[in-house]
């Protein structure tokens, strides 16, 4: 398959894999990181700061919804074949390694294809990786918005028929503190075990 019809090419990666990136207008920026994480540290940055967006139950939340815990953001689609099925699963492991700090992370995915991804879709989803697990459902416009705000980029690309098209989409998890703070960055391919230990650290802040 080539790069232009795989599901998520490299370059909807990038922002997974490097320090800058310029992606649908959007300039991304991280400052130098923080040794004691292993993710990226990102704190004070003035982007990705807040949502309010319904959940798969019709249910608006907003990061006030989780304070005295730490929250992993990621954006995806349920029908992404790869990059998003493994993260779900992976953040699973994470909530596993927390041990009896596993209930203390709210893990939440974003839609990028709300035109499928229905509450009732989602629900069945996210069935797959764990009952704790939450997902937005964004509107086009809502999406388009928290995109701009958490910097990420997603583009459609049509299929064969009308219904089968993919969505490229930046592969990053943002780690939010118990107050509600952006913390870390979280590039794809992170291993579980790290992103563990940094997620204590976190929580050890409290």
């Amino acid at each position: 398959m080539s790069e232009a019809a795989a599901p998520i090419p490299r370059r909807a990666l990038l922002i997974a894999g490097g320090s800058a990136l310029a992606a649908g207008g959007l300039a991304f920026w991280l400052p130098e990181p923080n040794r004691e994480f292993k993710s990226v540290d990102i704190t004070g940055a003035d982007y990705a700061r807040d949502f309010s967006l319904p959940d798969q139950t019709g249910q608006l939340r907003t990061l006030k919804d989780f304070r005295g815990r730490a929250v992993a953001v990621f954006f995806g689609f349920t029908q992404c074949p790869d990059v998003c099925p493994t993260t779900l699963t992976e953040m699973g492991r994470v909530k596993q390694l927390l041990g009896s700090d596993g209930d203390k992370l709210q893990v939440i995915f974003i839609t990028v294809d709300p035109r499928r991804d229905t509450p009732e879709v989602l629900q069945a989803y996210l069935r797959n990786f764990g009952s704790q697990h939450l997902a937005l459902v964004p509107t086009e416009r809502q999406l388009a918005e928290i995109a701009k705000e958490f910097k990420i980029y997603y583009k459609k690309i049509d299929g064969k028929t009308p219904s089968a098209y993919v969505m490229e989409h930046s592969a990053v998890t943002y780690v939010f503190d118990t107050r509600g703070r952006v913390r870390l960055y979280a590039r794809y391919g992170l291993e579980p075990e790290a992103l563990a230990s940094d997620v204590r650290r976190l929580l050890k802040e409290a």
